[in-house]
C-alpha cells in the first residue's frame, strides 16, 4: 500500500498539466473488492488512495483532488466498461490498482486511447512491460 500511496502522489502532477484549474484531478481505484484479490487490494487500496489525498491537503497543481473506485469482479469486461466510463464521462484522469492482468491489459490499451494513465500496482504479466507496453502504463 505504501508503494500505491506514493505512485498516486507522484502521478499527480502528471495529470493536472493542460486542464482547466476548476475541475478536480480524480484518481480511479480500479480493483476486485468482491473476490479472491479483496483482502489486499480491495477496499485497502481505497483507503490508502485517500490517505495519500488527505496527506497531500486534499489538492495538487492547485486543484481538488477526488478519489472513485469501482469493483471489476476480476472480469476484464467490466474493468473495461468502468474504465472507459470514468475516462469518457467522470472526468477521472488516472486508474490505480488493477489486481488481475487480463484487467490490466485491457484498461492499459483504453488509457493509451484516452492519452490518461494506468498505474497497475497489482497485475503481474510480463507484457504489461513487454509486448504490451505503452508510455501511458506504469507497472
Amino acid at each position: 500500500m505504501a508503494k500505491l500511496r506514493s505512485a498516486v502522489l507522484a502521478s499527480l502532477a502528471l495529470t493536472a498539466t493542460g486542464v482547466a484549474q476548476e475541475q478536480p484531478i480524480r484518481i480511479g481505484v480500479l480493483n476486485d473488492q468482491s473476490s479472491v484479490y479483496a483482502d489486499f487490494q480491495g477496499r485497502g487500496s481505497v483507503l490508502a488512495a485517500q490517505m495519500a489525498v488527505e496527506d497531500y491537503g486534499g489538492k495538487a497543481a492547485g486543484r481538488k483532488v477526488e478519489v472513485v473506485f469501482a469493483d471489476h469482479q476480476n472480469k476484464p469486461d467490466i474493468g473495461s466498461v468502468v474504465a472507459r466510463k470514468w475516462l469518457d464521462q467522470d472526468g477521472v484522469d488516472l486508474i490505480v490498482d488493477v489486481p488481475n492482468s487480463a484487467v490490466a491489459l485491457g484498461v492499459s490499451e483504453i488509457v493509451r486511447q484516452k492519452n490518461k494513465v494506468l498505474i497497475g500496482s497489482g497485475a503481474g504479466s510480463a507484457e504489461l512491460t513487454g509486448s504490451k507496453c505503452s508510455p501511458n502504463t506504469v507497472h
